[in-house]
């Protein structure tokens, strides 16, 4: 496995920790049923308008190039990997209330790090909070005061520390998400705000049905990278701004490989992590995502690759 032992946490309230070892973690997790989702599943929360576009492409096209980016290795150790701070908050200590076994985080990061591997790359565990707090997990999500309040009381680290939120995303509001995620460029404006947070039962091994193998995560930790959908501005706009990235004109869904939305060239890019797709439909970035996001994460995140 890629990961090192973690440290962790478990938090009655956002208050206070109570640190405990491995072996104090429960074998076993009664199992009922999930929380369910009455509107359909969003892949992803992070649609932007026209005007965020168009500022959003002033920064990404503003990114020197990577020879000019190059930074010491020191400033974030090969070996070890972006440091990963998992919070996985909770109804109670049951899993079907968001209390995910260290296992099932373990397995998320061996899916994060094969799918991330050819970016160059890898990902440490080294800590897991749990915390059991109802408002948090059902109505932190984008724009709601919760997930501010969850961040302000849990992240860690700077702009190369990867911070993971585990929800449910119950409140009607926000029904029906998958996840979402700051970008690189972010980071500046408000460092508190960055990370990436996910459905509880997204993670390998849940039970949500066709988005149970992890890929959420990779694709939320895409953008944390630097990168946007394939279908960012349909057909006729600048795409995710990624030159072998066929044009889409909007999510795909499923895995509908045949598909082609767009009359330039290329098929819609459906196995793309970027995409909306089933995750066992996902399987890869292009050459020119992978350029994009090592000359973000160089320039925002300061992540020597």
């Amino acid at each position: 496995m890629r990961f090192s032992c973690a440290t962790i946490l478990f938090f009655a309230s956002a208050a206070f920790a109570i640190p405990f070892s491995n072996s104090s973690l429960p074998t076993s997790f009664p199992v009922q049923n999930q929380p369910t989702h009455p509107k359909p599943l969003v892949r992803c929360a992070n649609e932007l308008s026209l005007d965020q576009i168009q500022a959003a492409i002033a920064q990404y096209k503003s990114v020197p190039t990577p020879s000019e980016l190059f930074r010491p290795a020191s400033l974030i150790q090969e070996a070890a990997g972006i440091p990963v701070y998992f919070h996985v908050i909770a109804m109670n200590q049951t899993e079907d209330a968001g209390w995910v076994p260290l296992e099932q985080i373990q397995a998320q990061m061996e899916v994060l790090n094969s799918d991330d591997a050819p970016v160059g790359v890898q990902y440490n565990l080294v800590k897991v909070n749990y915390v059991i707090n109802p408002d948090w997990f059902i109505s932190a999500g984008p724009s709601m005061p919760q997930q501010d309040q969850m961040k302000a009381a849990l992240r860690e680290g700077g702009a190369d520390s990867l911070n993971i939120y585990t929800v449910s995303f119950q409140d009607p509001a926000i029904t029906g998400l998958l996840g979402y995620s700051t970008f690189p460029w972010d980071y500046a404006g408000n460092p508190q705000d960055d990370g990436v947070v996910v459905l509880f039962s997204s993670l390998p091994g849940g039970s949500t049905e066709n988005y149970n193998l992890g890929r959420t995560v990779t694709h939320e930790v895409g953008h944390w990278l630097g990168l946007f959908h394939p279908f960012q501005g349909g057909c006729d706009g600048d795409g995710d701004l990624v030159d072998d990235t066929p044009a889409e004109a909007s999510p795909a869904e499923g895995c509908p490989v045949s598909r082609d939305t767009c009359s330039s060239p290329g098929v819609d890019p459906v196995h793309n992590f970027m995409d909306y797709s089933y995750d066992s439909c996902m399987s890869g970035f292009t050459p020119g995502q992978i350029d994009r996001a090592q000359s973000q994460i160089r320039s925002f995140r300061q992540i020597a690759i």
